[in-house]
């Protein structure tokens, strides 16, 4: 008999692959977007809201939730056989966890509405594949995530066992495993890690939904269990937005325009960041995350200094990730000392 699970004591800190980080995750909403003039609004509370700021919606997120919600309808009345899944790959800081995070949350919020005032319901879980994972390891994530106790007595057939009951007590929907380019199939301890999650995915009556970088070109998908993987599961493509035909540049612009009217800073002039567009896509590479991180410091140095807005010279002065960083310098590393003018 498998003991209900529940939220332990609530710390300052809870990583979404807990139960009290997701319910956190899933009970705190954006903070509201008060008037920068407001002298009630501290600098502290602006500094917080523009280090949390927007969840930019991308055309790839509406494919992954409507891809979902086909997916939840499907394997609503799947008894028997194989449930059919999805995979969020593409290249890193593209937002793919994100969009699964985000996902997760509707599902969830969802399912408050239409269950009311039951406890001990879990729609949505979230874990992360470890690296250098074994099966006792992967499965040590679904029961650390339901705070299951005695882990170091259970094997790995007990834990398992313990989790699949408690799952379909609780009404496990959705399944989100983030990070399964961490599973190297040619390895024994990777090829039986993916075993178990392809068991697990029999056993539990949900949706999977794996996230990763480059799925579709790591070891997952090779041999004869990445054709059994590929035979349930479709992929979405995660890319870096691009900047080339007009419907690029305009969907480009919106993400943009949306972060500039977020902005609560005193000296900012609305159409800051849109005038400065190619500059933000040359620069990020088209990535979400990156475009997030760059805008978010850059408003958080503003407030530090006390200018209160955000300028081309300020952007530049801001690092990103190294990869970003080199991306966005690959053109002056090509070019050649026979092009230099003398």
């Amino acid at each position: 008999m498998v003991t209900t699970a529940q939220p332990t004591t609530t710390s300052t800190f809870s990583p979404l692959t807990t139960w009290d980080g997701w319910q956190q995750f899933v009970d705190t909403p954006h903070a509201p977007a008060r008037d920068a003039g407001d002298q009630k609004w501290t600098l502290e509370q602006r500094e917080d809201y523009h280090a949390r700021f927007v969840v930019l919606k991308t055309p790839a997120m509406d494919a992954i939730s409507t891809a979902v919600r086909r997916l939840l309808l499907l394997n609503r009345g799947q008894q028997g056989g194989a449930r059919r899944g999805l995979i969020i790959s593409g290249p890193a800081t593209t937002g793919k966890t994100t969009a699964m995070q985000q996902l997760g949350r509707t599902v969830e919020l969802a399912d408050r509405r239409r269950h009311p005032n039951q406890e001990g319901r879990l729609p949505v879980l979230f874990i992360t594949v470890p690296p250098s994972s074994t099966p006792k390891m992967l499965i040590s994530e679904f029961a650390r995530f339901l705070g299951l106790p005695t882990l170091e007595r259970m094997n790995q057939i007990q834990i398992t066992n313990a989790v699949c009951e408690l799952l379909c007590e609780m009404g496990t929907q959705l399944v989100l495993v983030d990070d399964v380019h961490l599973m190297d199939t040619r390895s024994r301890a990777g090829a039986e890690t993916s075993d178990q999650l392809k068991y697990l995915g029999e056993r539990i009556p949900a949706t999977f939904v794996y996230s990763g970088i480059d799925v579709e070109t790591s070891p997952l998908l090779t041999g004869v269990r990445g054709s059994q993987l590929a035979g349930r599961f479709k992929i979405v493509r995660n890319q870096p937005l691009r900047y080339g035909s007009d419907a690029d540049k305009q969907i480009w612009h919106d993400l943009v325009r949306s972060m500039d009217s977020a902005l609560r800073l005193r000296r900012h002039r609305p159409g800051t960041l849109v005038a400065h567009a190619a500059y933000l896509h040359a620069r990020t590479g088209g990535r979400i995350g990156s475009l997030s991180h760059l805008i978010r410091e850059a408003a958080l140095v503003s407030l530090l200094d006390g200018t209160e807005k955000i300028t081309k010279k300020l952007l530049e002065q801001i690092e990103l990730d190294t990869a970003a960083e080199q991306r966005a310098r690959a053109p002056h590393r090509r070019r050649m000392p026979s092009q230099r003018q003398p």
